[in-house]
């Protein structure tokens, strides 16, 4: 039974790393930028919004549809980089741990 106890045990620190990559990720800041700098996201590597940057030259009617592409561009922007940021704290915290083959994180 000793064997299963280690498992179990391991289980619940991987867990508990886990949760606390997981809290950390929404304090990793990341930006994403469009039409050269003229609107930015600001995200948690988790993928929060935490801001808009619009600037003055994108505020006319005549340049609606453009603002919107840009906007929509720089969301995306902004979850990629979310997710490299993501995954490469995930697999900084999963490095040390010794996981059978194909045992894929979080449970």
């Amino acid at each position: 039974m000793k064997d299963l106890n280690e498992i179990l045990g391991m289980a619940t620190r991987v867990q508990e790393e886990l949760q606390r990559a997981q809290d950390n990720l929404d304090k990793l800041e990341v930006e994403g930028v469009a039409g050269g700098g003229l609107v930015k996201v600001k995200a948690s590597a988790k993928g929060r919004i935490i801001g808009v940057a619009i600037d003055d030259s994108l505020l006319m009617p005549t340049e609606k549809a453009i603002l919107e592409d840009l906007i929509t561009a720089a969301f995306n922007d902004a979850r990629k980089k979310a997710d490299e940021v993501s995954g490469a704290e995930m697999s900084k915290m999963t490095s040390g741990l010794s996981l059978p083959p194909g045992f894929k994180l979080p449970f």
